[in-house]
């Protein structure tokens, strides 16, 4: 009988040892019950008792045989243990419905997660009655042998051993089993040795710590309410406005119980974040990884499920109904993607089945030296399908308008973060990760072409060529990439006191000099607010006052610069600390004026940036900008003019970076007219000195700046001015 245990638990093929067989002259039916006392096989349509089974020996296999020419039926099995009487349809019955999730899963990225992971099905093909219930499937080609535990069965490892395939995929149907309940993978390696059970790698929801627990989920019964905002057609993207609020859910604002601070979740998201957003004039919001992570401390940056939104604040309909109320109000979502690595937890991803089935199995391309995580094998033809399968499955089952790619420079680049010695040259010896290349392009490509309406955006922080053109020009594929020399320049400008700007002048300007090459975003985000770096605030120098003029003129900039624009949380009202993962922004702040004229010039350069199409229209074409005057280092002074698309309307932008006002002050203008202040940073309204009240100017015909006409300006210190000028039709 020892033998019998040891097949039982080992078994990569228990379909050959259990179910309905034909043996010689009997037909016998074998199940494997671990702690049953006494079994009986009842049909199952009419509850007819086929026979009581036999046990084998002390072991927990029972057997019933019956006559060759017992005409098969579906059956259950009525068990006896000593706590007490129940039923279930033996699965070991439906050995062709568990292998149809295998069928063609690896001729279309989507299979996945149409077919794998655990399935809600009901059969009914060729059966007298449907039987409903729930098929896994999950991949594990070295494992000796892989059962499926969870509540439904003890968690008894052997209790349901599931059937391996030639494709190195593990299937069975478990009749019976409905959404809400939870399980896992039992693998033993291939010298029999027990693994950490697993979480299901394409499992749709996720329990939180300890149990990691993958949780059976019915995607069926959400009914979305958004198609009004999914059949929308013909806008593109790039003469559209993109204002892009950036959000980490867990720490955006919290609420207080008796039991501490705690996590807000998504629907009571949709009953405060949302209002805010949009009374603030977003047009999407970008959230940190959802994707199910182990470490609160990471920000959802290391995740073990591509395809479970967190649980943190919610189950997925949970989630889903957050992104359909953000489509009902008008915003776009788009989350961060991280298909770059993966952590060591494990219940993970991590030596899988005992082997590198998802990692490099070489350190030095399978290890993450920043991170300390796993390096996806970008070569690998599963993995690629994985990874492709995920970033689909975010547009399709929650109808994600974008997905930002993080750390995507780690990917491209063999020796990304190392030294000599500790990387691997490519075939021609250079440094590029052909493969990760490849499997970019290809996500690319399938996401825009069964999603024409979504975007993909790359944090991409090297000058690595086309990362926002199109495959068939040779580029990466994506339709953005965040500007990260952008963002380095000006910061580390705006960090200077105004007495130093002058010899950094070109720090503002060198953007423009490759605005063109990519669709780029111009992004302020988390990663500038941590790690010791300060709040945006607190980078700007000067007393209390200077360093809100600063920010305020700064944040006009932005706005005025070719580019979509993306800020982090909390940088909308000056919060003062660094950002905190553990902690609600510093709300309480716009109890105080010059928090709330912050937050006010946000709202107006949101609104105005939306309203007037000569600041977006051309954010990724050259004859919507003309620089003004860019040599103006001695006073920091930068003007330029956005145009829209047909140059009837244009914006002019003039900033003073020096706490120094300027009285008739003079740029040159294209045409003769009224120009009228669209926008002043040191208005009261925003907690500036209202140093000057005029909100129109009357072009002269002195020519300036090489234009044929020009204004006289009224500029106040560390500021920004927009003046418009529109052509009458």
């Amino acid at each position: 009988m020892q033998s019998v245990e040891l097949q039982q638990r080992l078994c990569a093929e228990p379909f050959s040892l259990l179910g309905v067989h034909k043996a010689g002259p009997f037909t016998r039916i074998r199940t494997w019950l671990p702690g049953a006392l006494e079994v009986n096989v009842v049909t199952l349509d009419t509850n007819e008792i086929l026979g009581r089974m036999r046990r084998e020996g002390n072991s927990a296999l029972f057997e019933l045989e019956l006559a060759a020419d017992w005409p098969a039926c579906l059956y259950k099995l009525d068990i006896l243990t000593s706590n007490g009487r129940y039923e279930r349809i033996d699965p070991y019955q439906f050995q062709q419905q568990a292998y149809h999730a295998v069928h063609f899963v690896d001729q279309d990225p989507q299979n996945l997660y149409q077919q794998l992971g655990a399935q809600l099905i009901s059969l009914d093909e060729g059966l007298p009655a449907p039987v409903s219930g729930t098929r896994f499937a999950v991949y594990a080609p070295n494992a000796r042998a892989v059962s499926v535990i969870g509540d439904f069965n003890w968690w008894d490892e052997s209790a349901h051993p599931m059937q391996k395939t030639s494709l190195g995929y593990w299937v069975l149907f478990v009749p019976g089993l409905t959404a809400g309940q939870r399980y896992k993978y039992a693998l033993k390696d291939s010298h029999g040795n027990a693994l950490p059970h697993k979480a299901d790698p394409i499992g749709f929801q996720a329990e939180q710590y300890p149990s990691h627990a993958s949780v059976i989920y019915n995607h069926q019964q959400y009914q979305w309410q958004d198609s009004a905002w999914r059949q929308r057609d013909g806008e593109n993207p790039y003469q559209r406005p993109m204002s892009i609020y950036e959000v980490h859910l867990g720490s955006w604002r919290r609420k207080f119980t008796e039991q501490g601070s705690e996590y807000l979740s998504y629907r009571e998201l949709v009953k405060t974040l949302l209002p805010y957003v949009k009374d603030m004039g977003y047009t999407h919001l970008e959230i940190l990884p959802v994707s199910e992570y182990p470490f609160d401390g990471s920000w959802g940056y290391q995740p073990v499920g591509l395809f479970a939104p967190t649980s943190r604040f919610g189950d997925p309909d949970d989630f889903k109904y957050f992104v359909d109320q953000c489509h009902q109000s008008g915003l776009g979502v788009i989350i961060d993607w991280v298909p770059a690595h993966f952590p060591e937890d494990g219940h993970g991803l991590a030596r899988f089945d005992g082997t590198h089935v998802y990692e490099y199995a070489d350190p030095r391309k399978g290890w993450h030296p920043d991170w300390n995580s796993c390096i996806y094998d970008f070569g690998k033809d599963e993995v690629r399908q994985f990874l492709v399968a995920s970033a689909l499955y975010w547009l399709d089952k929650f109808h994600i308008d974008g997905l930002r790619v993080d750390a995507v420079a780690s990917m491209l680049y063999l020796d990304y973060s190392r030294n000599e010695g500790e990387w691997i040259p490519n075939v021609d010896g250079g440094n590029h990760n052909y493969e990760a290349i490849s499997l970019l392009r290809w996500m690319n490509q399938e996401a825009y072409r069964r999603f024409p309406n979504i975007m993909t955006i790359a944090e991409e922080s090297t000058s690595f060529a086309k990362v926002s053109r199109p495959v068939y020009e040779d580029g990466l594929g994506f339709g953005f990439k965040w500007n990260m020399g952008w963002m380095h320049d000006s910061l580390h400008y705006i960090a200077k006191d105004p007495a130093y700007r002058s010899y950094h002048h070109n720090e503002l300007t060198f953007s423009m000099v490759y605005a063109y090459d990519e669709n780029f975003i111009l992004p302020l985000s988390h990663d500038e607010v941590v790690h010791g770096k300060g709040s945006l605030l607190r980078k700007m120098p000067g007393d209390e006052w200077q360093q809100a003029a600063n920010l305020r003129c700064y944040a006009a900039f932005m706005f005025g610069h070719p580019g979509k624009k993306l800020n982090f949380m909390g940088n909308e009202f000056g919060q003062s600390a660094e950002w905190n993962h553990d902690a609600s922004l510093q709300w309480h702040l716009l109890e105080y004026d010059k928090h709330k004229g912050i937050q006010a010039l946000y709202r107006s350069l949101n609104h105005i940036y939306c309203r007037y199409p000569a600041l977006y229209e051309c954010d990724h074409q050259s004859h919507g900008f003309e620089w003004i005057d860019h040599h103006n280092a001695e006073q920091s002074i930068l003007a330029f003019v956005r145009k829209s698309v047909d140059a009837r309307q244009k914006v002019y932008v003039i900033c003073n970076f020096t706490p120094v006002p300027r009285s008739e002050f003079r740029i040159g203008v294209l045409d003769k007219g009224q120009y009228q202040v669209l926008l002043n940073t040191d208005e009261s309204q925003y907690w500036g000195s209202d140093f000057t009240q005029q909100k129109q100017y009357q072009a002269e015909e002195q020519a300036w700046h090489d234009k044929p006409y020009s204004l006289a300006l009224e500029l106040p210190p560390l500021a920004t001015l927009y003046l418009i000028y529109e052509q009458d039709s």
